[in-house]
């Protein structure tokens, strides 16, 4: 019997195997195959910095810069890169849309497909930027031909447009579109591909339209041809928070009178009519003026609810800069449809040739093709094989 607890003579030498174990030779190309071992290794998962430097340490293995080290190697590393998403912090910068008059900038999409009503299956939509007004109509098909005539009704209620946005759908991308755009002088601006930010505000509205029909139609659902009047009629007589009003009152100059008012007897609803002339005169020059003054001030109440929301998102995002010549890879949004969830969403990668004011750029690949992207699904590419490094282990 021996006690374990009795004082020992401290051994201040290590053993020989251990002492060749942290024996290195002063290459840097071996500090580089370590790392690679404990990060790309059969066993080691591909963790990050700070896993794949305690795993040298575990191995016997010590340099004074090895975190430094770890972190360049999965930086550069080309399997780490091609993993993971994007997110709301990898935005651009918002720019917002500033428009001075309405009726002057409307966006268009379409929504559905949809179950069969009346054989109706989609939604063309059109928004007036600065006063949020909504036109909608239920259509069988979503071809050219229905949008133009569409715009036309637009055009004879409400005069001819300045400007249309809208995304790079068949419908909107054709001759005959592109004719009747020419023939009215009306210029035409495209979304960037996969990237409904740019026309938020038809995306909001298409949100709206959606929920008010679901909670309308309930489980009727091939009734909602017969509810998208009164969803239209709610969705105008809403508050809107950037301008300060409803779309209504701006457009009208007046609040819109609702079935209730009538009910439960609201004063305009008690009130005479007035037949004096001069007195109705002074009253609708009074009119007149109110609404000049409230379409100054929503003007000004869109600016500021604009900027502030700006300074926010911005102030969320990260700050990245691409430039002409970095190497990016992009995020490929089309491969949800695919199966298998063991495939990396990020292709590439690509050469940045030529960068555009609003979070734009335009990338080119080695086989020639180029295109227009969003810089928010992009991502600096550091190349898959790691730099060499002339700092060497310590013997």
């Amino acid at each position: 019997y021996e006690n374990v607890f009795d004082p020992k003579e401290i051994n201040e030498f290590l053993p020989l195997e251990t002492i060749s174990k942290l024996a290195h030779h002063d290459q840097s190309q071996e500090a580089v195959d370590i790392l690679t071992a404990c990060h790309s290794g059969p066993t080691e998962g591909h963790y990050g910095a700070n896993y794949t430097a305690k795993k040298v340490f575990d191995s016997g293995f010590y340099c004074p810069t090895v975190y430094k080290d770890a972190f360049e190697l999965v930086k550069n590393c080309d399997s780490c890169q091609r993993q993971g998403r994007i997110s709301q912090r990898d935005e651009m910068p918002e720019n917002t849309i500033q428009v001075c008059e309405i009726f002057y900038v409307w966006g268009i999409d379409f929504m559905g497909p949809f179950p069969n009503s009346k054989g109706n299956k989609y939604i063309l939509v059109a928004v007036d930027y600065l006063s949020k007004w909504v036109e909608a109509k239920a259509l069988p098909t979503n071809d050219a031909r229905v949008v133009v005539k569409f715009l036309k009704s637009i055009f004879s209620r409400f005069g001819t447009l300045k400007a249309i946005i809208n995304d790079h759908g068949t419908h909107f991308c054709n001759d005959k579109f592109a004719k009747f755009m020419s023939k009215y002088g009306l210029t035409h601006r495209l979304l960037t591909a996969y990237h409904p930010q740019t026309s938020g505000q038809v995306e909001v509205t298409n949100r709206g339209l959606k929920r008010t029909l679901e909670r309308t139609v309930r489980e009727n659902h091939a009734s909602w041809t017969n509810k998208l009047d009164d969803a239209l009629w709610a969705f105008r007589t809403a508050f809107k928070t950037p301008i300060g009003c409803t779309p209504y009152r701006l457009v009208y100059g007046k609040s819109c009178h609702l079935p209730l008012e009538l009910e439960h007897k609201a004063y305009w609803a008690l009130k005479h009519a007035n037949f004096d002339l001069k007195t109705a005169e002074d009253h609708r020059k009074l009119q007149l003026n109110e609404l000049h003054e409230l379409r100054d001030q929503t003007y000004e109440n869109s600016l500021i609810y604009k900027e502030r929301t700006k300074k926010l998102h911005d102030s969320k995002i990260k700050n990245r800069i691409f430039n002409v010549g970095d190497q990016v890879l992009l995020f490929n949004s089309l491969l949800k449809i695919f199966s298998g969830k063991l495939k990396t969403r990020w292709s590439g990668p690509f050469t940045i040739t030529e960068v555009y004011p609003y979070g734009n750029a335009k990338l080119a690949h080695a086989d020639g093709s180029n295109f227009k992207v969003n810089c928010h699904r992009l991502k600096h590419y550091y190349g898959g094989d790691v730099p060499r490094m002339d700092l060497p282990l310590i013997d």
